[in-house]
């Protein structure tokens, strides 16, 4: 088994003589953690203590970076989550075909057994509402609701033929990131952080922000650790001055009473882990010595009033304000300082109604600084090892909803596209039919995504597992193959 992988393991009692050892009593994990705990503790608070000044190291601290599978292409992750799901057919999916059947039924065949979240599949077909044109010297087809995203687009490779097997906005936001509809499995960026640990002493391996017009439908299951190790969850993080809420000390609290009352309640937690060898009592110690970290390292990174007038020109980014362009230059600064895995969610995309301005919109406050955020990684030399995905949990029916101007969820087929960290630049993959309703030519599912996105982290997606309830639970489950054409 890998090293990165958890094996909980048993004794062999036949290896034991019946009168040397009370079996009943001493093999078993509650004996070795009541009797060897407070060994246990030293070593663990020994790790967890190392970046505050106190003991020394004797084993090693989870976070510390890892060694994957073999050499990873990408070492670290920016993940822009288009939640609500942006219609691949105004886009990034040109539809001649459809555009002549505007206002017809579709084909019998094309909607025989499809279930639709709201609408009747028999409802007629919407033709594209943008226009679209190739650029760049990969030719890629892009809307005319994308002109910055249009001057990179020899970075980006677009994945045409996505398909998930969730239709609703919670469920399709799940499978997404965790490669289950369920509550309860760890994140893509909690198995990112499990396997590769982080680069950052004094910021969490793993940070989210959230802009948009509400809060995700999957809410924090998006970004959980599920049944992985706490401290590989993701911390939510404000684009203001104050990232964290409660971070900063109450009045007539200064550093070293603070550092006091710290080393007060480690000890009580030390006993307690002592006792019982819980590693969420670890964990709970290791947060506690993030969050005073923290409160010297995060104001000053989430100020962009030191970023040059050019970069925040760029960006389209306003120091103080809560948007998506501040979010993707703070993305940048933290991957900067070592944070593995950042992940911006803009949940605004649910155009059931109101198609045409609401695209309009919502392209006009993410499109500028998502060019720029690729432009402004490349000239840093961060690109290369950097991996930034865009995308949401599924696509939108080429049926209208709405009138005239709306269109339905739609798991079976989508488009999505990724950029540095070891994929193939300026090239396009898959395609679905003439209505942009199936995907016909390299289908990608959601566990071919994330088996890639292993891939270029370093890992065999197969092996990175953790043993949970009696079997090894992974990313991909029991699916998933490596798009082997979007690799460089």
């Amino acid at each position: 088994m890998s090293s990165t992988s958890f094996d909980r393991g048993t004794f062999d009692r036949g290896t034991f003589a019946q009168g040397t050892i009370d079996l009943g009593r001493q093999l078993t994990r509650r004996w070795f953690f009541q009797d060897c705990g407070v060994g246990l503790a030293s070593m663990a608070m020994g790790a967890m203590m190392s970046g505050s000044g106190h003991a020394s190291p004797t084993m090693p601290d989870p976070m510390l970076p890892k060694r994957p599978h073999f050499a990873p292409k990408a070492k670290r992750v920016i993940y822009l989550f288009m939640a609500g799901a942006p219609s691949h057919l105004e886009l990034f999916d040109n539809k001649p075909e459809l555009a002549k059947w505007d206002g017809k039924q579709p084909p019998a065949d094309l909607i025989k057994d499809y279930r639709a979240a709201f609408i009747n599949p028999n409802s007629t077909l919407l033709g594209p509402k943008f226009k679209f044109a190739r650029h760049g010297q990969s030719g890629a087809e892009l809307s005319e609701l994308l002109p910055h995203l249009a001057t990179v687009s020899d970075e980006i490779a677009i994945v045409k033929s996505m398909v998930t097997d969730a239709f609703n906005h919670a469920p399709g936001q799940i499978m997404m990131n965790t490669g289950a509809q369920q509550f309860g499995r760890p994140s893509l960026g909690a198995w990112s952080l499990y396997g590769l640990g982080s680069e950052s002493q004094d910021l969490p391996g793993f940070v989210v922000f959230s802009s948009g017009s509400k809060g995700t439908s999957g809410g924090q299951s998006n970004w959980g650790c599920g049944f992985l190790p706490t401290v590989n969850q993701g911390v939510l993080f404000r684009s203001s001055v104050e990232p964290v809420l409660f971070l900063g000390n109450p009045r007539g609290v200064d550093r070293t009473l603070q550092r006091d009352s710290l080393d007060s309640l480690r000890e009580l937690n030390e006993l307690r882990l002592g006792a019982t060898g819980d590693p969420e009592i670890a964990a709970r110690i290791n947060s506690y010595e993030m969050a005073f970290r923290m409160q010297a390292s995060a104001p000053e990174l989430m100020d962009l009033s030191n970023e040059s007038r050019h970069t925040l020109e760029m960006y389209g980014a306003e120091p103080g304000k809560m948007s998506f362009a501040n979010n993707c230059l703070l993305a940048r600064r933290l991957v900067e300082n070592g944070v593995r895995f950042v992940q911006l969610f803009h949940e605004a995309w649910d155009h059931h109604g109101g198609l045409v301005g609401g695209l309009k919109e919502q392209c006009g406050k993410t499109d500028k600084a998502t060019a720029a955020l690729i432009r402004d990684l490349k000239q840093r030399g961060l690109l290369e090892d950097t991996l930034i995905i865009w995308g949401g949990e599924f696509g939108r029916t080429p049926m209208v909803q709405g009138g005239n101007d709306g269109r339905d969820h739609h798991p079976n087929c989508f488009s999505m596209w990724l950029a540095g960290g070891g994929v193939k630049p300026g090239t396009t993959i898959g395609e679905s039919d003439e209505f942009g309703f199936n995907a016909t030519v390299d289908r990608v599912h959601v566990h071919d995504l994330h088996a890639t996105i292993m891939h270029l982290l370093g890992f065999d997606h197969t092996k990175l597992t953790y043993r949970f309830q009696g079997r090894d639970f992974r990313l991909t489950d029991v699916h998933g193959n490596v798009v082997q054409k979007l690799l460089a």
